[in-house]
């Protein structure tokens, strides 16, 4: 049987790894989390001592790490992928980084005669879990036809957008499009409680609207019962914005919103927030307006 590598046990790809496993491949894991590494070996995978251990037994290797550094030494570093993995293998990195280090990945990857999509994804831990994850994928289109029966396992939809790099370019603009979506929410919600009307029937009444979106069905409940368990931490939403600013400054793309909604984010981190769910933007307009919305 085909062993399939899966680099990265956290919120995400801990249930993407056991979607994998469900449907039936055998697969090799490493984190440096020993609990997250026994938990999918549990559900059936092979437990990995390090990361030259899943390169040498794999053909097709994912990763899904925090951020490009992370990434870069899992692929670069001595003891990595690039020094391990068989001639023609695939790298999938399924991690959102800048779309320059997976362009500088590639690169690397190319000279010894291996392959690499990066290949983010959208929807947070529930949609990890119940496997209906957006996957937006950048890379060769043989690559991608390659690596399909796996997205279609632990997502609802993948699209290859263009070539490497392109998969990270469209989930910055995913994420820009979130973070001012859930600002915009908070808005609305809080001049709806300032003014007096009854927050969760405002809920009800726009959702099926022009406003109406998924954001909204996702995170509208959460702010108004107050619960802040992460699906998709702030601290993440920042790396994410950080990343789309320095690629609108590299290529001269305007993200006014963007750098407004990142202020907005670091202030909720010097509070002590960052491991809270992005909806907790909410407590943002909480403190501005010393109303709570629930």
């Amino acid at each position: 049987m085909v062993h399939i590598g899966f680099i990265g046990l956290g919120i995400m790809g801990k249930p993407m790894a056991k979607n994998l496993i469900n449907a039936g491949y055998s697969l090799v894991v490493y984190d440096l989390n020993g609990d997250a590494v026994k938990e999918v070996a549990d559900a059936g995978a092979k437990a990995a001592a390090c990361i030259s251990e899943v390169a040498e037994a794999c053909g097709v290797i994912i990763t899904m790490l925090p951020n490009s550094p992370h990434v870069e030494a899992v692929v670069l570093d001595e003891g990595g992928i690039l020094d391990n993995a068989a001639k023609g293998s695939l790298v999938v990195d399924m991690s959102s980084i800048s779309p320059s280090s997976s362009k500088k990945m590639e690169a690397e990857l190319v000279k010894k005669g291996m392959r690499m999509l990066d290949a983010p994804v959208s929807g947070g831990e529930p949609k990890a879990i119940d496997a209906s994850l957006a996957i937006m994928a950048g890379g060769a289109e043989a690559d991608f036809d390659e690596a399909k029966p796996l997205f279609d396992v632990m997502g609802s939809s993948a699209q290859l957008v263009g070539p490497i790099g392109s998969g990270n370019i469209c989930k910055l603009a995913n994420q820009v499009i979130v973070a001012a979506n859930i600002a915009a929410l908070c808005e609305g919600l809080m001049l709806a409680k300032k003014a007096g009307a009854d927050v969760e029937k405002v809920f009800h009444a726009i959702k099926g609207g022009l406003a109406g979106s998924a954001v909204m069905d996702a995170k509208a409940p959460m702010m108004l019962s107050g619960n802040t368990k992460p699906g998709f931490k702030i601290d993440l939403h920042i790396k994410d914005l950080g990343n789309a600013l320095e690629t609108g400054y590299a290529t001269g793309s305007p993200l006014p919103l963007t750098a407004g909604v990142m202020q907005m984010l670091q202030i909720l981190k010097s509070d002590g927030r960052g491991q809270c769910d992005h909806s907790a933007l909410i407590n943002y307009y909480e403190k501005l307006a010393d109303t709570l919305l629930y």
